[in-house]
């Protein structure tokens, strides 16, 4: 069935930014896959990372765990959200590693999988999941691969970031684990010290910049495309879109595109967004639809119904026009895009 609405998936930058973020922390770098790999496509994320080396993988909960499906060879899968009591089930079957935030998931893992390795979460300062410091004691007997706290600010020059890095290091003293593991994206951009055995990017593998060291080393991956439906001319002194609010100050050339809010192309892109056709800048017209905007394609007399344009979605630029996050660009993205890896 034709679909009229396409999210283009660049393969080779998706394996750049990876080896990028590999090479800056200096260590071994995983990929974080929640939310259906950030919105692209949790299988095919994971199976070209993992063609190209990457053997860390991490997803939120057991039901992201078991809709991603067999790894490639050799490599490990952990579940960030860890074993809650409705979990057991689920994760005993499968081979993915929990990781215990809490005393009651700890007591609960040592209980019905003694000897099982798992992953912990220590909190150091984001006060979100995490065992606390005074409970550090708690996790004697526990078989644990891999050790981690998380970030609450590096994606600021914030005096946070020494302190939790200074935090993580003593609990590393502390508790014995085959790895030890700090950073996201923005903190592998931090330097070395914060990286200690495996980073666990996301953000920066689908082509978001979390901090201004990683400009011009990270490349976009997701280029939202949709067709044209109708191409209209509009009168000077016509408005175009609900609410009237913009006007024609001249005759131009509209294009009717098959993209909305429905579709994650939100409203606040309205007098800020803009999409292009090659070179040809075609700016946004009016309010954007459920499924529908406009644009001014006075630049491209030669686009045609049923051609294409590939809306400006290169995420910090995104992000400044739309006020949204750059994760929010992403994972808000509907399924009914056609995503296509090329």
């Amino acid at each position: 069935m034709h679909q009229a609405l396409r999210l283009r998936l660049d393969t080779a930058a998706l394996i750049s930014n990876w080896r990028w973020l590999q090479q800056a922390a200096g260590v071994t770098a995983g990929a974080a896959v929640k939310a259906d790999g950030y919105g692209l496509g949790a299988r095919d994320v994971a199976r070209l990372l993992g063609e190209a080396g990457c053997r860390d993988f991490f997803v939120s909960s057991w039901a992201e765990a078991e809709a991603l499906g067999p790894l490639p060879r050799g490599a490990a899968l952990s579940v960030l959200h860890g074993v809650g009591p409705g979990d057991l089930e689920a994760a005993l079957v499968n081979s993915a590693r929990p990781i215990l935030s809490t005393p009651t998931q700890v007591a609960r893992w040592k209980e019905a999988a003694p000897g099982r390795p798992c992953d912990v979460m220590v909190d150091t300062g984001m006060n979100r999941l995490g065992v606390r410091a005074d409970e550090l004691h708690l996790l004697g007997g526990l078989q644990i691969e891999t050790l981690m706290s998380h970030l609450a600010c590096a994606d600021e020059d914030s005096a946070m970031n020494n302190v939790q890095r200074d935090r993580f290091a003593a609990v590393a003293a502390a508790v014995d684990a085959k790895r030890y593991s700090l950073a996201n994206s923005a903190g592998t951009c931090l330097g070395r010290e914060f990286a200690f055995d495996l980073v666990r990017p996301g953000l920066a593998l689908y082509g978001g910049v979390p901090r201004e060291e990683a400009e011009g080393h990270i490349a976009q991956v997701a280029f939202p495309e949709a067709e044209v439906l109708q191409r209209r001319t509009i009168k000077a002194g016509e408005s175009c879109g609900y609410g009237a609010t913009w006007r024609a100050a001249n005759d131009i050339e509209a294009a009717i595109v098959n993209i909305g809010y429905a579709d994650g192309y939100l409203r606040c892109f309205a007098g800020r967004g803009a999409a292009s056709v090659g070179d040809k800048a075609l700016p946004l017209i009016g309010r954007v639809s459920m499924d529908l905007v406009a644009l001014d394609a006075s630049a491209a007399p030669e686009l045609a119904e049923g051609e294409w344009v590939t809306m400006d979605y290169a995420l910090p630029e995104a992000a400044e026009a739309s006020g949204l996050a750059q994760y929010e660009l992403l994972t808000g993205l509907s399924q009914r895009f056609e995503r296509i890896w090329v």
